[in-house]
């Protein structure tokens, strides 16, 4: 959805790049380009010209000017203020003292709210908690139907008394189910209420009714992020004549111009607090402007990308495939690559995980146009395989390989790659699991600098033919000198000390504390 936002502002940037100091009128432009970024996203006028005016201020004060890297600095305070005009910090759900929490969805019709509905019980049931969905839209035709299916996909319990379709009052249908909650010892009610094509005051007055019977925890506004402007108009209006604690974003991987998102938190002062950007009931999470900021600026999501990984990936089986990489690469079969691939699967679309890597937005053309149905012939071609096959792929020949593709519907090519690339990995996965790094990255440490590489090199050297001219032969060992001499002086990443190529030796280099637990 913030594609071209993402685009125009990394564009911005780029003029800023090299520039040792910035002047009044680079600001000044950079921040007309960004102001120009905004409003073709669609971001309201008022967000917009707050947003411009603190930047400028800010980039015009003294933590630019005496910055050693004012384009850095530049975006740094760009990002700073993506976050506030996204609502700041994560908002989090309030709890009831006494069970049953209640949550109330609210919205127009076609916002998704229904939808949504399974998507939160399905997002609380995994937080621990037994959520009941409660069918109070009683108007709009299978409605009640449509809930009764998500609440089944979801494994959530829903409370759906009347058969909708005009008949029955949502009003006693939502005061029943707290009731019916606190004695089937549900700790969560989510009200799913009626909505209407536009605010009327049928609509407001039947959602007071509501909000007046249940006397909710949490009313959340649920809002297509695809509709723009009159998103925030909506959403205006429902605070003042209803009222509302928190925001829902729906339909979040549409590719309207997102402006509506970064409207709302700074128009209406109440905060985004679930966003969800797919349509299966895992496309759902809490809203993290500093992530989101860091995403619409091409910098990647790493701390959703971490946990997204531990919800999936079990601790256990991650130590045990560890063990068998350190015993040697033939340890590593091809029922352990189909059994990895399916987990990194089970974490959701490809595109979307490598969405969240930085400086993927580069290559983003490519991201999209991913084949997701490659993963499924990869594992229709292991599968095809007989056991044997799989814990030896050497013994697979050109008959064999003609079988399996026959099995797996893909041609022989096919068969023969992926055991090529299978090799490739093995070796690779094994050198990272003995702590040799990743091959073909020199001069960084563990990454492909390791003593095996340095060995084959020293080999290479000692194997090189030396000139029979006496001449030439002083003239190379002077060159050779030189080069290393000038070597020891720039260290072993080509600039001071550092191995990774940092001024000043790399000591201030730090890892995110998400990492750190991974790095033992």
């Amino acid at each position: 959805m913030f594609d071209t936002l993402s685009d125009r502002l990394a564009d911005t940037f780029k003029n800023l790049r090299g520039k040792g100091r910035l002047t009044e009128a680079d600001v000044d432009a950079t921040a007309r380009e960004i102001r120009i970024a905004l409003l073709e996203a669609d971001v309201a006028l008022p967000v917009v010209r707050a947003f411009i005016a603190n930047v400028k201020e800010r980039a015009l004060g003294a933590e630019v000017s005496k910055a050693l890297n004012p384009a850095q600095q530049v975006v740094k305070i760009v990002d700073q203020e993506l976050v506030q005009i996204l609502g700041g910090e994560t908002r989090r759900l309030r709890f009831a003292k006494q069970p049953p929490t209640v949550i109330m969805l609210a919205g127009l019709q076609g916002a998704g709210k229904t939808t949504l509905a399974g998507k939160l019980g399905h997002w609380l049931k995994k937080q621990g908690h037994t959520p009941l969905l409660v069918a109070c839209d009683l108007q709009r035709p299978n409605a009640v139907n449509q809930l009764s299916v998500v609440a089944e996909r979801a494994g959530v319990a829903v409370f759906a008394p009347e058969p909708g379709n005009g008949v029955g009052d949502p009003v006693k249908v939502a005061k029943d189910s707290i009731e019916y909650a606190s004695t089937q010892q549900y700790d969560i009610v989510v009200v799913d209420t009626a909505g209407r094509l536009g605010i009327d005051q049928e609509m407001m007055q039947q959602a007071a009714d509501i909000r007046d019977a249940v006397h909710p925890d949490e009313i959340l506004f649920v809002v297509d992020a695809m509709i723009g402007q009159d998103a925030v108009n909506t959403a205006e209006a429902f605070r003042d004549g209803v009222g509302f604690d928190g925001v829902v974003l729906s339909k979040l991987d549409g590719d309207a111009r997102g402006g509506a998102a970064l409207s709302i938190a700074h128009v209406t002062g109440k905060q985004i607090m679930f966003a969800s950007n797919g349509e299966k009931l895992d496309d759902f999470d809490a809203f993290h402007p500093d992530r989101m900021a860091s995403r619409i600026l091409g910098m990647g999501d790493m701390l959703s990308l971490i946990e997204k990984a531990e919800q999936t990936f079990s601790q256990a089986e991650a130590e045990k495939m560890a063990a068998k990489l350190a015993k040697g690469p033939k340890e590593f079969t091809l029922d352990d690559f189909l059994a990895q691939m399916e987990q990194v699967r089970k974490m959701g679309s490809l595109s979307k995980i490598l969405g969240m890597l930085p400086g993927m937005g580069q290559i983003k053309d490519q991201i999209n146009n991913l084949d997701e149905r490659d993963v499924d012939r990869t594992a229709a071609i292991i599968k095809s395989m007989t056991p044997a096959e799989r814990a030896d792929p050497h013994i697979i020949n050109g008959s064999r390989r003609a079988r399996i593709a026959r099995g797996s519907g893909v041609e022989v090519s096919a068969v023969k790659s992926l055991v090529e690339r299978f090799f490739e990995a093995r070796k690779m996965m094994s050198r990272m699991a003995q702590g040799g790094g990743m091959p073909g990255m020199p001069g960084m440490p563990g990454m492909g600098g390791g003593p095996g590489r340095q060995k084959k090199q020293q080999k290479q050297a000692k194997g090189r033919r030396q000139s029979g001219n006496p001449m030439k032969r002083k003239a190379e060992a002077a060159a050779a000198a030189a080069r290393r001499e000038q070597q020891a002086q720039e260290g072993p990443g080509g600039q001071g000390d550092s191995p990774f190529g940092l001024p000043g030796g790399g000591e201030d280099f730090e890892l995110p504390d998400a990492f750190k637990k991974f790095m033992g």
